[in-house]
């Protein structure tokens, strides 16, 4: 150690074992010159004492100033204390109490400070400053704060000279533009470009979504999300929730896609709708959301079940559009056609109606009887529900019906009625028809069960679907096989049957033909 002063002198009585320097006081040592307007050295410890006007030059590097500064020569050990404040090239750190590990080329404090470079203003009660990594390891009351964005944390490591974060602890970041929140606790973010990452507890909250999953990246400049399993994003809203293993929410677009086990989930009054497809897309504002799932698509309520190939739902209308094949399940009701509208009150967003378009049918099993069916058909069919039930039908062009009347006293069949007729409305109740109306003129007749032409049984294009129910909201994940599902043979269905009668013979093999190409 080499030092210099205006004036040394010892005063053992009142400073013992050190020598006093006073006036333009200088020290060097191992690299680093510190000055000062007084100083205590004491030679045999090889330890040095600064007071008053302290600065620390370390090469280039580094520049430091306080009010007060103890140096161990011989494990290049610093601690200054009184309006510390040190540079280097990437930032400026101010504190009350502050050591220097020349040694190791680290700093560190347990009392706050404060460290701004070109991007940032970085806060905290306790941290680490690696000098040659340009590092910042911060802990306990955390924050970074920019114009731009405010990140709160309990633990994080901060690059001065890259604007790289890390963290490692319950972490908060708002956008102060628009209060956008991200919070994780674990992740990184790019101070500079506004790209981060997180991997434990994401969740991303959007002006009008919040976004969670296992992992989660976020390009604010761009408006991009992506997540990364067991997503969920929640309309704020509407009551409406999309889950899946991967999505991409794309903010300045209002629009998000889902993959990988996608599920919407509408809540009203407790009682959810999922509808899952191998894709789900919600585009548009709250106001006029559309929301489209793509193939392999299957409805589960407590009281509707669906399934299709895809489905559109206008929010803004509440009108839900079934496409390819669909088929609903309702109160014991099978319902099909060409495509299936669902209509729900744009206010309390219940169902209110029905559309079946081309093609409609309709089926339900008689309640004692594994063989007989109740069936509506006709070209297009018309419902309105009531509390969540079919309340009414109305089947409008070629319609066609087959009912069984039930004795309900002694709960056994008395007649069997097969009609046609342009027009017929019916009342249902539970599920069951209580009353029919045919609103033109009609051709049928009613039989007694013996009497019943047993070809009359099936109408054509009747197709049982009850194996591809979705039966709980687990059950909406199940794969179909590519091939027509197994249906309720001829045997089973229109049994007792005359087998030997060519004409039931011919039915059989064009009922069978119809089912498999209707698929």
């Amino acid at each position: 150690m080499i030092y210099s002063a205006e004036q040394q002198y010892v005063d053992e009585e009142k400073y013992p074992g050190a020598t006093v320097l006073i006036g333009n006081v200088k020290m060097i040592h191992a690299g680093a010159v510190l000055t000062c307007k007084q100083a205590l050295f004491y030679q045999k410890e090889n330890f040095f004492k600064a007071l008053e006007d302290v600065v620390v030059n370390q090469g280039d590097t580094i520049i430091q100033t306080s009010d007060y500064l103890d140096y161990d020569a011989n494990f290049k050990q610093a601690l200054s204390w009184g309006n510390v404040v040190l540079k280097d090239s990437e930032m400026t750190l101010t504190s009350d109490t502050l050591q220097f590990d020349r040694l190791n080329q680290k700093l560190y404090y347990q009392s706050y400070a404060t460290i701004k470079d070109k991007t940032n203003t970085l806060k905290s009660k306790n941290g680490n400053y690696y000098l040659e990594t340009k590092k910042f390891t911060a802990t306990t009351r955390v924050t970074v704060v920019n114009p731009e964005h405010n990140l709160v944390s309990n633990h994080l490591d901060y690059y001065t000279d890259s604007g790289l974060t890390y963290l490692y602890g319950p972490s908060t970041i708002t956008n102060t533009e628009n209060e956008n929140k991200i919070y994780c606790e674990r992740g990184f973010y790019n101070t500079k470009t506004d790209i981060s990452y997180f991997v434990k507890n994401a969740k991303l909250y959007l002006k009008e979504r919040t976004v969670e999953g296992d992992s989660l990246y976020y390009d604010k400049k761009k408006g991009f999300a992506s997540a990364t399993n067991n997503i969920q994003v929640i309309d704020t809203v509407k009551n409406f929730v999309t889950r899946g293993n991967y999505a991409e929410i794309f903010e300045n677009n209002d629009s998000l896609f889902i993959i990988k086990r996608a599920v919407a989930i509408s809540i009203v009054e407790q009682d959810s709708t999922f509808i899952h497809g191998d894709t789900l897309l919600v585009t548009g504002i709250p106001e006029k959301r559309i929301v489209r799932t793509y193939h392999n698509v299957k409805i589960f309520k407590s009281d509707l079940q669906g399934k299709c190939d895809s489905i559109h739902t206008d929010q803004a209308s509440g009108i839900t559009k079934m496409f390819k094949d669909p088929v609903l399940w309702s109160d014991g009701n099978q319902i099909t056609g060409d495509t299936i509208h669902l209509l729900s009150d744009i206010v309390t967003e219940k169902l209110d109606s029905l559309k079946v378009l081309h093609n409609a049918f309709i089926v339900s099993k008689d309640s004692l009887s594994l063989n007989d069916f109740n069936q509506i058909k006709g070209r297009n069919m018309f419902g309105k529900f009531l509390k969540n039930k079919l309340n009414n039908l109305l089947v409008k062009g070629n319609a066609e019906s087959v009912y069984y009347n039930r004795n309900e006293e002694t709960d056994s069949i008395e007649t069997i009625t097969k009609e046609i007729s342009s027009n017929i409305e019916f009342t249902l109740k539970k599920g069951q028809i209580t009353t029919i109306k045919y609103l033109k003129t009609s051709e049928g007749k009613t039989y007694p069960p013996s009497l019943f032409p047993e070809e009359d049984r099936i109408l054509k294009g009747f197709v049982w679907r009850e194996n591809e129910q979705p039966k709980t909201k687990e059950s909406i994940f199940r794969k179909d096989n590519n091939k027509k599902p197994p249906q309720k043979s001829d045997k089973e269905v229109l049994k007792p049957l005359l087998i030997n009668d060519p004409k039931i013979n011919d039915l059989k093999k064009n009922r069978t033909a119809t089912s498999y190409n209707k698929d």
